[in-house]
């Protein structure tokens, strides 16, 4: 998703980010720089999903780890979000786009360090975000193994736009990021055929940049060669934050949608449909029970 550049000087009595985060040991309270081994204290790390962006749907959980944080580590953009969560005074470290790597080594450094960090993801951490990239850089410290480390769960884009469609996910789906920045488009390419031939739902992230303008045009090729153009396929941009917008189309209609990397879309399988304006894939009651049946009544088994 995009957003703006890192900060670099205090804001709003918040420390601000600094463009050579994770570059250098940090040091630890004391002031002494990291030597080896994990300080004693409070050292840990929380790795928090805040979901898509509306503090109302922030979990408690989550909550409670970034009041409970002496140092809050995160893209600027989302960081911005938690204003209204965040103590007053309390160290935010914040960046810009592209900036995954260095994030995760100063957040890993800083509670190597001796303190109690957390590092911001939206959505969910184990879910196209830094979760995989804190324990990969974790595998590089000797010390890695001996600091506690928490993954926090949040609503993630996929939950949240599902939910605002109706119900496309209540059956099997697959969830595919068109994003090439780190997996080759020919791999990307062969999962969307796959996920597409054997009739997944399916979740698309990163559908167009500015950079990349083909993809989800290539994407609907594929699928139209399984699915008719009818097939009821979901765009949501910028779910539960300002400016949102929710609109059902077909597969056919899909390719020319003004979407960006704040979407997320969901192309239904060969039983989605639309009722009320909504989307909605069956899970297969109606094959097995009578939907018709008064509220309260045995329906029974069908077959």
């Amino acid at each position: 998703m995009p957003g703006g550049p890192g900060g670099g000087g205090p804001r709003g009595g918040r420390a601000r980010g600094d463009p050579r985060l994770g570059r250098r040991a940090s040091p630890g309270p004391e002031g002494e720089e990291r030597s080896g081994h994990i300080r004693a204290g409070t050292a840990r790390l929380d790795v928090v999903g805040i979901g898509p962006g509306d503090p109302a749907w922030l979990p408690p959980a989550a909550a409670e780890c970034l009041r409970a944080a002496e140092v809050v580590v995160g893209y600027k953009t989302y960081v911005d979000l938690l204003a209204p969560v965040l103590r007053p005074g309390q160290e935010v470290h914040a960046t810009g786009m592209r900036q995954e790597v260095d994030r995760c080594r100063f957040a890993v450094d800083q509670a190597l360090s001796g303190r109690r960090v957390a590092l911001v993801c939206s959505g969910d951490p184990g879910i196209y975000a830094l979760a995989g990239l804190v324990f990969e850089v974790l595998r590089t410290r000797p010390e890695g193994a001996g600091l506690p480390v928490r993954v926090v769960p949040g609503i993630s884009a996929l939950n949240a736009c599902a939910a605002l469609l109706g119900a496309p996910l209540v059956h099997d789906f697959a969830v595919v990021s068109l994003s090439d920045l780190l997996t080759p488009w020919e791999v990307i390419r062969r999962r969307v055929e796959a996920a597409a031939a054997a009739d997944f739902v399916l979740v698309l992230y990163n559908p167009r940049s500015r950079r990349r303008v083909r993809q989800l045009g290539e994407a609907v090729e594929i699928l139209l060669r399984h699915r008719p153009e009818a097939t009821p396929a979901g765009v949501v941009r910028r779910a539960a934050r300002g400016g949102e917008e929710v609109r059902v189309l077909t597969l056919g209609e899909l390719a020319g949608a003004d979407v960006d990397m704040q979407t997320t879309v969901i192309v239904g399988n060969s039983r989605t449909f639309t009722w009320n304006g909504r989307m909605v894939t069956p899970r297969g009651y109606e094959a097995k029970y009578r939907l018709d049946a008064p509220g309260g009544a045995d329906g029974g088994e069908t077959a």
